[in-house]
């Protein structure tokens, strides 16, 4: 599907829902090809997951205090 950059000003939503039912969509601008928005696959998301998740940061921490110890370590601030 291709549309112009004035469409995708226009109705930014209706082009999120078809990118979200899987369609590819080609943003011109004055006639020649901008942009591409693609939708993600179901297996880069879980990957991203992953990546990004915050639970279980600590898992590799190889510091020999808890994350108790640790906050309150970072939250008592500068000691003059």
């Amino acid at each position: 599907m291709k549309i112009t950059t004035k469409e995708l000003r226009i109705q930014p939503g209706k082009i999120i829902n078809q990118v979200a039912n899987g369609q590819e969509v080609t943003i011109t601008f004055r006639g020649k090809a901008l942009a591409r928005i693609v939708p993600i696959s179901e297996q880069q998301i879980d990957h991203e997951k992953e990546q990004i998740s915050i639970f279980g940061m600590w898992r590799s921490h190889q510091d020999e205090k808890s994350v108790e110890e640790t906050v309150r370590e970072l939250r008592k601030g500068r000691q003059f």
